[in-house]
């Protein structure tokens, strides 16, 4: 109990992942997430990730409840008059699909929401710019669940609005962060036309600036001494996994991961990460978190990422958390292959291979790998295993030196039978 006596949660923490696209759901749960959130067609704010038509988000919540995790929906647009068309045929169809709660951040699609879908759970979203206990509080009697804490809350003002909050309370803990409060940006709509608060965002935060004076079109001075020009907008990612012991007196209901534009290996590689760091702590205590630590931010920099800091959460970021030379992105390993869990061709002349046919493992392709190459398995538990590819063949049973095409079926000879849902990645050769 605090001071206020609100009783904090002792249990774990909900693991919140992001779901992309039904592939990408499947992974999030098999690396361990006790939940996704994902977004429909229209009316989220990832207009470019892969979304989920009806028909595959009826086929993602039926897989999740099947696993006994949870699916939420994102409904987090601000809405436009034209929105409230088709908006209530949306928020009846979620209901009906069971989704465990949809995501919202507009007042107007809240009202709604409960006038045509009642029994479907609302989540505050963090486009509502949740920052205080008075607002957290007022959300709630509308009905709110649960309310998704603004980025920009210090450590101290978490356990503040917590000690003064009951209901849920959820927080990002890994991902990009957005130069703008809490992403209600124009940078983007002004420049290209794109409306990020509509989920089209153009991320033009990432490019490069120079200096115009007024008096000298088309001459341009760069702000840092760079001939690229300077990254004035270009925030580092967050990362609070070396935080969680600061985090888990607090009693935050869900920790949230960034990411539904992101990759499958993205996506696998964190969640494992902080499927394991979650348990640990929890399970074994603080020492063997610390032990463990180095393994864990090592595996976090092997997807592809911006630079990591603690964000908001010692006070507000300064020059050090911004990336003022390159927009680039860190990537010290390429997303090469998954495995499948069958023969998707059952190829005719298998006899052909020089070794039986239960040695090998069929895997689709993700970007050129070739004999000789060093492969690296991330897998849902245990840890990474590499191997150097020896012999490989195409899905009709011809011999293959390299695998140059997108999804090509491959017919690869592996140490070890790989376990479903296995990642193949490879490092890059230093330059």
């Amino acid at each position: 109990m605090t001071k206020q006596g609100i009783r904090l949660s002792e249990d774990k923490p909900e693991l919140l992942a992001p779901a992309g696209d039904l592939e990408k759901l499947k992974y999030a749960l098999a690396y361990g997430a006790d939940a996704v959130y994902l977004g429909g067609t229209a009316f989220g704010l990832r207009a470019f990730a892969g979304n989920f038509t009806p028909e595959k988000m009826a086929e993602g919540v039926d897989w999740a409840h099947r696993l006994g995790r949870k699916v939420y929906v994102t409904v987090n647009i601000f809405a436009h008059e034209a929105d409230f068309v088709e908006l209530p045929d949306y928020l009846r169809q979620l209901e009906a699909l069971q989704v465990d709660a949809a995501l919202v951040s507009d007042p107007g699609v809240i009202a709604l929401a409960q006038e045509v879908a009642p029994n479907l759970p609302l989540h505050l979203s963090t486009q509502a710019n949740n920052t205080n206990a008075y607002s957290m509080r007022f959300w709630q009697k509308q009905g709110i669940e649960r309310v998704v804490l603004a980025r920009e809350l210090s450590l101290e003002e978490i356990r503040q609005v917590r000690s003064r909050v009951e209901g849920e309370l959820e927080m990002f803990v890994h991902g990009a962060m957005c130069m703008s409060y809490s992403g209600r940006c124009l940078l983007s709509n002004y420049l290209t036309g794109r409306d990020a608060n509509r989920g089209e965002c153009a991320q033009p935060c990432r490019w490069g600036y120079s200096l115009v004076e007024e008096k000298r079109p088309g001459q341009t001075f760069p702000i840092e001494e760079d001939e690229r020009g300077t990254y004035i907008f270009n925030s580092h990612d967050l990362c609070l996994l070396p935080y969680l012991p600061l985090l888990k007196p607090l009693g935050i209901n869900s920790y949230k991961i960034e990411g539904r534009m992101k990759s499958i290996h993205y996506v696998a590689s964190t969640v494992k990460v902080y499927r394991e760091g979650i348990d640990t702590l929890w399970d074994e205590g603080e020492e063997a978190f610390r032990e463990r630590l180095p393994e864990w931010l090592a595996e976090m920099d092997k997807v592809s990422h911006r630079d990591y800091s603690s964000g908001f959460l010692f006070g507000k970021p300064g020059a050090q958390a911004h990336n003022l030379e390159s927009s680039h992105y860190v990537r010290e390993y390429d997303f090469v292959g998954v495995s499948l869990p069958k023969d998707p061709n059952a190829a005719s002349n298998a006899a052909e291979r020089p070794r039986p046919l239960q040695e090998w493992s069929w895997v689709e392709q993700r970007n050129n790998f070739r004999i000789g190459d060093v492969l690296e398995v991330l897998t849902p538990s245990g840890p990474a295993q590499s191997f150097t590819v020896r012999d490989m063949f195409d899905s009709g049973g011809k011999p293959i030196e390299v695998a140059p095409h997108a999804q090509q079926m491959i017919h690869l000879m592996v140490p070890w039978p790989l376990p479903p849902y296995s990642i193949l990645r490879r490092a890059k050769k230093a330059k």
